[in-house]
């Protein structure tokens, strides 16, 4: 008790940035996989990394070199077991297991359940947030290796297609990509869509806008329109533009 109020504030604060870049380059380095993608495996490894990180910011006994090295190691091992696990599928299956199949051809497969240890009722739940609401509608259902449900509906409960009502499918020529934020134009992503700043101005001025310093955001859709909002008004309300 007799270092209760003891803080050592500054060596923790040096800590503390010098691990949080650490983490951030280490990160980078490990790739960008968001945490719906990720397998058992990188979630694990990624809970040490955070763990050794928030020991060696606190914890003012832990040597902080020997916490960064212990940080680099358990890098350096995941990159390697992700790397043989992209060249061995034996490791893959290791590292990462295999996707189970719940539902085959419309009926449950309780072998699966079992390796999946679910039961129905989470397999129910687990359909619901597909959207799935009877059992009745599913051809396949495939538990993947990240912990998320894949569902192939019965045809007769899959929705229609633009094919099978034979409207149009041609490929849109742009993709949704931002050109305008903060009244700022975002030239990079203009010259990747082959569009200059004088196209951008002319459809400006179509929606009766000036200044592009009024434009809050703006946004080149699928079949070449422009998407625009304004700053707000008064009220606090977006203005979109016409």
């Amino acid at each position: 008790m007799e270092n209760f109020w003891e803080v050592n504030f500054w060596q923790i604060v040096i800590r503390s940035i010098v691990a949080f870049n650490v983490i951030l380059v280490l990160a980078r380095i490990i790739g960008k996989k968001q945490l719906s993608q990720l397998t058992f495996f990188h979630y694990i490894t990624g809970i040490t990394i955070g763990s050794i990180a928030g020991e060696i910011t606190t914890q003012i006994d832990t040597p902080f070199f020997d916490g960064i090295v212990a940080l680099l190691c358990w890098t350096a091992l995941t990159l390697i077991m992700s790397f043989i696990a992209m060249k061995s599928t034996k490791i893959r299956v290791l590292v990462d297991d295999r996707p189970t199949i719940l539902i085959q051809n419309g009926v449950i497969n309780q072998n699966g359940l079992k390796r999946a240890r679910l039961h129905t009722d989470e397999l129910a739940m687990l359909l619901r947030e597909e959207g799935v609401f009877s059992f009745d509608e599913v051809h396949y259902a495939v538990f993947e290796t990240n912990g998320e449900l894949s569902v192939l509906k019965k045809p007769a409960r899959s929705p229609a297609t633009k094919q099978d009502v034979k409207a149009d499918c041609s490929i849109p020529p742009y993709f949704p990509t931002e050109v305008i934020s903060d009244g700022k134009i975002v030239k990079k992503n203009l010259s990747e869509l082959n569009l200059t700043e004088e196209w951008l101005l002319n459809k400006l001025k179509k929606k009766n806008i000036k200044n592009i310093k009024d434009v809050f955001f703006a946004q080149v859709l699928e079949n070449g329109s422009l998407y625009v909002s304004l700053y707000n008004d008064k009220k606090g309300l977006s203005k979109k533009a016409n």
